[in-house]
């Protein structure tokens, strides 16, 4: 559990959209990044659980921010993102397809969309 509060404190140290937003908010609030981002990440799951719509969410999640992340990965120098991003997409694919199929019976398991 300590490894993952180092990511997350080392990625609330890195100057990124969401860190600059949640330094406006801590600004405004006087509440710690740290807890509002708890805040967000329990609010998004609780949604995800019980929310209307978890289906349309969860798909954004996982395509919007690794489409950002794949632009970037192209136009950087380096091809070990790239391998690692293309590699995602294969796997995104083949899950999406997976479901396409299986759609009638996953979505009566609870809490599917949190898992997916």
């Amino acid at each position: 559990m300590d490894g993952l509060r180092q990511r997350v404190e080392h990625f609330l140290e890195q100057r990124n959209l969401v860190t600059e937003v949640l330094g406006a908010l801590e600004a405004k609030t006087g509440v710690e990044k740290r807890y509002l981002a708890a805040g967000a990440v329990t609010l998004l799951s609780l949604y995800l659980l019980f929310g209307y719509g978890a289906s349309l969410l969860c798909n954004l999640i996982g395509f919007v921010y690794p489409a950002y992340a794949s632009i970037k990965a192209i136009e950087s120098p380096s091809k070990d993102d790239d391998t690692v991003w293309l590699t995602y997409w294969v796997v995104y694919a083949l899950f999406g397809l997976a479901e396409f199929f299986s759609d009638l019976l996953l979505s009566w398991f609870p809490f599917y969309y949190v898992g997916k």
